[in-house]
C-alpha cells in the first residue's frame, strides 16, 4: 500500500504509523516506509506517532533493540515533525490508553 500512500497526504493533520516487530523481515522496509513518509512535503510539520504493535508476542524484539535497528534516535533528530513512539498491543489492548491520549492531545491543538 505504500505507493499509493502520497495520494492521501495533503489532507493529514497527523500520522500512526504501525511496526510490526514480530516480522524481523518487514523491521527495515517500515524504516524506509518510515522515511519516506517524512520526506514527504505535505507532512512536514504533521505529528506522527510511531506504534511498535504486537508487544504481546514472545518473539519481538525489546523497543531498544527496535529503536537501535530504526535509528529512532537519528529520525527524531532529523525530522521536522514531532515523532512520538509508543508500544501496543492490539489484542490485548497494552498501551491503548497512551496512544488515546496522544489523540486526544493533537486534537486540542
Amino acid at each position: 500500500m505504500g505507493p499509493i500512500w502520497p495520494c492521501y497526504y495533503k489532507d493529514c493533520s497527523s500520522v500512526i504509523f504501525m511496526v510490526d516487530p514480530s516480522n524481523i523481515a518487514q523491521v527495515s522496509s517500515s524504516c524506509i516506509q518510515l522515511l519516506s513518509v517524512l520526506s514527504a512535503e505535505p507532512l512536514c510539520r504533521a505529528p506522527v506517532l510511531i506504534l511498535f504493535n504486537k508487544r504481546d508476542m514472545p518473539c519481538t524484539m525489546s523497543l531498544t533493540e527496535l529503536k537501535s535497528l530504526l535509528r529512532m534516535d537519528d529520525i527524531i533528530a532529523f525530522a521536522s515533525q514531532p515523532i512520538t513512539s509508543l508500544e501496543l498491543s492490539a489484542r490485548t489492548g497494552q498501551g491503548l490508553q497512551e496512544v488515546l491520549t496522544w489523540l486526544e492531545n493533537i486534537a486540542v491543538k
